[in-house]
């Protein structure tokens, strides 16, 4: 199970003692201090016993000992808190320094601990469950739409050698893209045996998109594909809309917080608009590639690019080709 941080608070059977207890990795955790607590024991005898159950080999520390980062109150600033990292120690720990005080707390104990756990591990297998359910269905939907997609660059193809395999190109793109979305799949066993490893997204812009930097970034299209009269001609005011759309808030905080999701989002809107009289998917995919590369984020340390240009390519057919009820999963699955 993937680790939540989740609280529980044990409460002793005589209503004296009330505990915060940690869930986590399909355990609980205390700190020593906490354990004094729980068992009515000074600090020091808890820290000796614990001591013994690693000395004597009962437990293995590497397996029952964890570091946690908690806040508390500061000591000499009142009003002030600070972070600083704990020793926690699992129900095992817990257990054992329970036998060895002698306290029927430990029992007590034990026994709510398990039964939390068990409602801990029955929930977290719902979640597993919906999560599989959701992936799969996004993935039948992403199918779908190549499936759709396929069909109406078969439909473009003529006689001319050069269309065809430029449509033969796309298509290997497409399938491309199915084959890398369906490895997501795997992240479901991986969520099972936490080995889960979820990049962060970008929270910090270094660059803010508006109308007036992007019609900028326009003219330049229009002189590398300008041939057609029509390119980048705005027909109505919904590409300003598609800017202002990526930073919408809700009660303060934003929509699309990350600076992936923003760059997802604007690709998308700017696609499904047709905004512009010729050239929108064009458009679409150098403002997804504009908006990554100023706020930093295009290329990946070794510098090769996050999203290839056949994935891009790719992904904004599907989502020309794409139905309104399949905007999330266009959007999210970057």
């Amino acid at each position: 199970m993937n680790d939540t941080g989740e609280i529980k608070i044990y409460q002793t059977q005589d209503g004296q003692t009330a505990i915060d207890v940690r869930l986590e990795n399909e355990t609980v955790w205390l700190n020593q201090d906490q354990i004094a607590i729980l068992f009515d024991k000074s600090k020091s005898t808890i820290n000796e016993h614990i001591n013994n159950v690693f000395k004597e080999g009962e437990l293995e520390k590497e397996e029952v000992v964890r570091k946690f980062r908690i806040t508390t109150q500061h000591g000499a600033m009142a009003g002030k808190t600070q972070e600083h990292d704990v020793m926690f120690y699992n129900l095992d720990v817990i257990i054992s320094v329970g036998y060895c005080v002698k306290s029927k707390r430990g029992t007590q104990f034990r026994q709510w601990a398990n039964k939390v756990l068990k409602d801990y591990l029955i929930k977290g297998y719902a979640i597993r469950n919906d999560l599989a359910h959701q992936k799969y269905d996004e993935l039948r939907c992403v199918v779908d739409v190549m499936g759709r997609t396929i069909k109406s660059l078969d439909a473009k193809v003529a006689d001319e050698t050069e269309k065809a395999a430029n449509n033969a190109d796309e298509r290997e793109a497409l399938v491309s893209v199915v084959t890398d979305y369906t490895q997501a799949l795997d992240t479901l066993d991986d969520y099972d045996y936490q080995r889960l490893d979820v990049s962060d997204t970008s929270k910090q812009e270094r660059f803010h998109a508006t109308y007036e930097n992007a019609m900028e970034a326009i003219q330049g299209l229009k002189e590398k594909f300008g041939a057609s009269q029509w390119f980048a001609n705005e027909k109505d005011d919904s590409f300003k809309s598609s800017i202002g759309q990526i930073y919408q808030t809700f009660g303060g905080i934003e929509l699309y917080p990350s600076v992936e999701e923003k760059a997802a989002m604007l690709l998308y809107l700017v696609t499904k608009n047709h905004s512009f009289s010729d050239g929108n998917k064009r458009i679409a995919a150098t403002f997804f590639l504009w908006f990554m590369n100023n706020n930093g984020i295009l290329y990946n340390p070794d510098g090769s690019k996050r999203i290839g240009d056949n994935t891009l390519v790719a992904h904004t057919l599907m989502i020309a080709e794409s139905r309104t009820e399949e905007k999330d999963t266009m959007v999210r699955w970057w």
